[in-house]
């Protein structure tokens, strides 16, 4: 196999319930003429130092995610958002050797599109900070108090998010009251969620 990366072997020969799997995924992916890193402890494809794609495992099924999945044609709706947050990543997910084996041809042209989405210089279009709503309880305490308006919006737009997206997720009220509780003495200390 051309391109391949000795850094990558271990996650591959590693004894685990999708070896096969990921094996063949690899096989395929480096068939489309990308180059083979490896970055977040997984293999990552990248065309022109530009990541296309990453094979991961999980629990219950072996994936390919592509970086800019949002933006592929997904003509045979295969991809998955594994969460309604994430923007701009889609996941193709496997079960089986023969499920790669048989949707190789989908794969292939999945990565061709994706390089040539990258060849584009297209871009996912993301949510900015004025996208996330803000909860109730972080509100009262804005309007109430202009240091922690301040605090908050001299945070960088990430930072913001960060904290509108932790304090949202908490379904009940109280739960989120004393998220944004929590985090008050780190927001007016100038101070991201996991700073």
């Amino acid at each position: 196999m051309k391109n391949i990366n000795s850094k990558a072997d271990w996650y591959f020969e590693k004894a685990g319930r999708w070896q096969q799997e990921i094996t063949e995924l690899r096989r395929i992916i480096l068939d489309c003429h990308l180059v083979e890193d490896l970055k977040w402890g997984c293999p990552c494809y990248t065309f022109e130092d530009h990541n296309i794609v990453l094979i991961h495992v999980f629990k219950e099924y072996c994936a390919v995610l592509f970086f800019k999945g949002a933006l592929l044609k997904d003509r045979k709706k295969v991809l998955i958002q594994q969460t309604k947050n994430v923007q701009a990543a889609r996941q193709m997910r496997f079960t089986s050797v023969q499920e790669v084996k048989r949707r190789e041809s989908t794969i292939r042209s999945y990565v061709f599109e994706a390089v040539e989405i990258e060849e584009k210089g297209l871009k996912v279009e993301k949510k900015t900070t004025k996208d996330y709503p803000i909860p109730e309880e972080f509100q009262h305490k804005l309007d109430a108090d202009p240091k922690l308006r301040d605090a908050f919006s001299s945070l960088t737009p990430g930072r913001q998010r960060a904290y509108l997206f932790y304090f949202g997720q908490a379904k009940r009220s109280n739960t989120r009251a004393a998220r944004v509780e929590k985090c008050l003495p780190r927001i007016l200390s100038g101070k991201g969620l996991d700073d």
